[in-house]
């Protein structure tokens, strides 16, 4: 049987990982299905958690996750930008301006406005399954999440807006086909989770899937870390645990979205 690894490319303020494994052809001629992951890390530690002095561990999570895809699934190909490092422009009164001009009233500057937003919705939109990794800081997203949040929630792009329809005039266009959203976070505290005792202060994963609902994307997986002040035992206990269920996860993902369809690849 012979073997071709493919790797490589570089996008302006992302690295793209395509790794594609390519057996002959089957006697149906048909070629492996490629998959593709955006991955998304938030926190401003730029290390991985016990490898790194002040790792981040949601950057722990988000490396095991895309490690253990790609090592059960060559036909994978992975966009990484790292929104702590590099976040996306805050959104202001010319964006705003061009984002909400119709089309055919758009000036030559506007997109120049927007281009960063579009190469992040374009990356969205390619992604079959989109891996987050943020910390809770004070009780939400990382700023540079929610930079990323504004940039790629817009009319006409990522949701549409129906001015006859008052009682439901909002259409989510990711709603195209199956996609996934992996919510990998850490916190500080404990008790977080839904049910827990301090389950009403938390607004970063209630605010990603408000979010990533109003788009479209709906099926929605979620993994945490707790005890990060604390440490020793019971941040290890919860670190512990939180891979195995990243583990599982990835296995229960392979099998769900070599079952749906998936978009050509194209990042322009």
């Amino acid at each position: 049987m012979k073997i071709m690894i493919v790797c490589g490319a570089l996008l302006a303020g992302t690295r793209l990982v395509l790794c594609l494994t390519m057996n002959e052809f089957n006697s149906q001629n048909k070629e492996p299905t490629m998959t593709h992951l955006l991955q998304l890390d938030a926190s401003a530690r730029p290390g991985l958690a016990g490898q790194d002095a002040h790792g981040s561990i949601s950057r722990r999570l988000t490396q095991r996750f895309i490690s253990r895809w790609q090592a059960a699934s060559a036909n994978t190909a992975v966009t990484q930008r790292d929104l702590g490092a590099a976040p996306p422009a805050i959104i202001d009164q010319p964006w705003i301006e061009a984002a909400f001009t119709p089309a055919a009233n758009q000036q030559p500057w506007m997109a120049g406005v927007l281009a960063e937003s579009d190469r992040l919705i374009e990356e969205l939109m390619a992604a079959d399954v989109l891996v987050i990794g943020a910390p809770l800081y004070n009780f939400g997203m990382p700023a540079a999440l929610k930079a990323w949040v504004d940039q790629i929630v817009r009319m006409g792009r990522t949701v549409e807006y129906d001015e006859t329809r008052p009682e439901d005039p909002f259409t989510p266009l990711l709603a195209d086909r199956p996609r996934h959203a992996v919510i990998l976070s850490s916190r500080g505290g404990a008790g977080f989770n839904p049910g827990g005792d301090l389950a009403h202060l938390n607004h970063l994963e209630p605010g990603l899937t408000t979010v990533l609902q109003f788009i479209g994307i709906t099926r929605i997986h979620y993994v945490a870390v707790e005890h990060q002040e604390e440490g020793g035992e019971r941040l290890a206990a919860s670190i512990r645990q939180a891979e195995q269920e990243v583990d599982a996860l990835v296995e229960q993902l392979q099998s769900a979205t070599s079952e749906t369809p998936q978009a050509d690849y194209a990042l322009g």
